[in-house]
C-alpha cells in the first residue's frame, strides 16, 4: 500500500511542478485551451498544492509537504501583490496568514 501511496504523490508532485512551470501548457493539453490571465495564477497556486500533497504523501515527511504549501504560496501571493498589480482586499491577509503558518511548521519541524 505505501508504494501505492508514494507513487501517487510523485505523481501528484509532478503535475505540480508543470502547472506552477507551464500552466499553459498544461491546460491545452488538458482542455484544449491555453491559460490566460488569473488562470496562470490559479493554475500555479493549484501547482504548489500540488506539490506540497506529493510531498505529503511520501513516506514520514507529512509536515515538510504542509511546509512548503503554505511557504511557496506566501512567497509566491507576496510576488504577485508587488509586482503583478492584482491586490484584492484578502491578499496580503492570506499572505501574512500562511508565513505565520510556515513559521509555525518551521518550529514544529525543528522541534521533531
Amino acid at each position: 500500500m505505501s508504494k501505492v501511496i508514494t507513487f501517487a504523490g510523485v505523481g501528484e508532485a509532478l503535475t505540480g511542478f508543470a502547472l506552477l512551470i507551464a500552466p499553459s501548457l498544461v491546460g491545452q493539453l488538458l482542455f484544449g485551451q491555453d491559460l490566460t490571465g488569473i488562470a496562470v495564477i490559479v493554475a500555479r497556486v493549484a501547482g504548489i498544492a500540488l506539490i506540497g500533497l506529493g510531498v505529503t504523501l511520501w513516506p514520514g515527511i507529512p509536515v515538510l509537504g504542509m511546509l512548503i504549501y503554505s511557504g511557496m504560496v506566501a512567497v509566491y501571493l507576496a510576488f504577485i501583490g508587488l509586482n503583478g498589480g492584482l491586490t484584492g482586499y484578502l491578499l496580503w491577509p492570506v499572505v501574512v496568514l500562511h508565513a505565520v503558518l510556515a513559521a509555525l511548521l518551521v518550529r514544529l519541524w525543528l522541534a521533531k
